[in-house]
């Protein structure tokens, strides 16, 4: 059964009655073929409605949705082959970032994708996507890998941060993001990231750093989650709404700042209601990506990335 965001409360109320006319005795007196198609085309256009409208606060909760399709979907929808790769050779394994070879469309590439969980067991073991010194060590590792073997490297991120705990500290988080972005930076092959839900912070921008950034239509990517934000500047999180819209987070707008490269759009009522479309939108949008940046050679690639991210900011809404 689907989940339904609280701003969808009578888009929930026109699908529940649809599905309970389902289940009547077609025998009365009700056309009940004829019932079921009036509401489902009011649904579906209540549905566009709301999203062809929703406030920056509104795509958070979309991109928060437990339904919405994760690195894992996305994995085994878009690549064969897929042989995991685990340990940072230093401290540990951490499962919040999962990385390995695989095949995309036949050709040989290396994945990072940060995974969230999708069930209460998978969350915590996967510390609900927020990572460890050692798993960002791991993808760094990873980028080496990739750069050696001159396989065109694909992250996936989901995060609404790194992990901000005492143990994270004492094992170096900052130093760890810092390498691993550096790693993005110095790797001369194709780089791709997707902001696929929630883009947090340093934890997200650690495996971001890439030739092309796409990002999904209602994801969010921020320096910081509207909450943390809301609570530093007005000391209450119920101001994460207004926090939302200040900071600039939704794919539209950090398209107009130059922040992402490009927006691949959803399916009606977001990724979670049709995650099979979302993932083949997101095929065909790496398909394209990795065809231009592989006509480039290595140290083009690093001056492109590099050009990339020093223009950042020039741009205003």
């Amino acid at each position: 059964m689907t989940v339904f965001l609280d701003f969808e409360r009578q888009i929930a109320e026109l699908e529940a009655k649809i599905e309970e006319l389902r289940h009547l005795d077609s025998s009365g007196k009700i056309d009940i073929v004829a019932e079921i198609t009036t509401l489902q085309k009011k649904a579906d256009k209540l549905l566009r409605q709301t999203y062809s409208n929703l406030s920056p606060w509104q795509k958070v909760k979309v991109a928060r949705h437990p339904e919405r399709p994760q690195f894992f979907n996305y994995r085994d929808g878009l690549f064969e082959e897929f042989t995991a790769l685990a340990g940072d050779r230093c401290f540990g394994e951490d499962q919040a970032i999962v990385g390995g070879l695989a095949r995309f469309r036949g050709k040989p590439v290396m994945v990072i994708g940060q995974q969230k969980g999708q069930d209460t067991e998978a969350r915590i073991r996967h510390n609900f996507g927020m990572s460890r010194p050692e798993g960002y060590r791991k993808a760094h590792r990873l980028m080496e890998l990739a750069d050696r073997f001159h396989l065109p490297l694909i992250t996936f991120i989901d995060t609404n941060g790194a992990w901000p705990g005492i143990d994270a500290e004492e094992r170096g988080q900052a130093e760890a993001i810092a390498r691993c972005i550096e790693g993005c930076l110095k790797v001369q092959v194709p780089l791709i990231s997707v902001v696929i839900g929630e883009g947090g912070s340093g934890g997200a921008i650690a495996i971001g750093a890439a030739n092309t950034v796409l990002m999904m239509e209602h994801a969010v990517y921020s320096v910081i989650s509207p909450e943390g934000c809301a609570s530093i500047l007005w000391r209450s999180a119920d101001k994460a709404p207004e926090a939302a819209e200040a900071q600039r987070i939704t794919a539209q707008d950090l398209y107009k700042l130059g922040i992402i490269d490009q927006i691949i759009a959803e399916p009606m009522g977001g990724a979670h209601r049709h995650p099979d479309i979302a993932i083949r939108a997101v095929g065909e949008a790496l398909d394209k990506a990795l065809i231009t940046l592989s006509a480039h050679e290595g140290h083009k690639l690093v001056q492109m990335r590099r050009d990339k991210f020093l223009r950042m900011g020039e741009k205003g809404l």
